[in-house]
């Protein structure tokens, strides 16, 4: 009877692995390698901004660099393939400040194992910069800008689930005419397009 209950257990165990791996193709690779990472700590993103204070009335850009975990990557902003889920950096700016134009930079094309031709992808760093502009009426003072930044990772082999992490960056609004200074010049250097 033992015998039977410990067979019924681990059958129980197989189909539910197996609905695991039909439902997310992740599965079985989270099941099998469980030294893997966590998805939400692969990448490393921090933001700078590139004015301080900002004036009322003015431009600025806030970058978001994202380093990512060795021996990872992410699929670019512009995907390879139409079932590939692309990286995103969405802002949720405070009342007063929007949000002009996002640019990504280009992916890097990488041969994988499980994929006929190269996919365009991040490895190692990559800065995504967003400018915005600053209202006359907006309100003075240190606030923050949050982000959301949305990726999938993937090693050469398999997949992690796709996440979303926040990252924050924090601007100080100033009264218009205030001398600003530029912040992080190297990350900021050359013309957005």
């Amino acid at each position: 009877m033992k015998m039977e209950k410990s067979n019924l257990k681990m059958s129980h165990r197989a189909v539910f692995a197996t609905v695991l791996i039909c439902l997310f193709g992740w599965a079985p690779l989270a099941l099998a390698q469980t030294s893997l990472p966590a998805a939400s700590t692969v990448a490393s993103p921090k933001a700078y901004v590139s004015l301080q204070p900002i004036p009322r009335g003015s431009t600025f850009e806030i970058g978001v660099v994202v380093g990512i975990m060795p021996g990872f990557h992410m699929n670019a902003h512009k995907v390879s393939e139409d079932y590939l889920i692309p990286t995103n950096l969405t802002a949720k700016p405070p009342a007063g400040i929007k949000e002009v134009r996002t640019l990504y930079p280009e992916g890097t094309n990488l041969k994988l194992s499980f994929s006929d031709k190269p996919l365009s992808v991040y490895t190692k760093q990559f800065t995504v910069r967003a400018k915005f502009s600053v209202a006359a009426t907006a309100a003075l003072g240190k606030m923050s800008v949050p982000f959301t930044l949305q990726y999938q990772a993937c090693n050469n082999s398999a997949c992690l689930p796709p996440v979303r992490i926040p990252v924050i960056a924090k601007i100080d609004i100033a009264q218009a005419g205030t001398k600003a200074h530029a912040m992080s010049p190297d990350i900021f250097s050359g013309e957005q397009k």
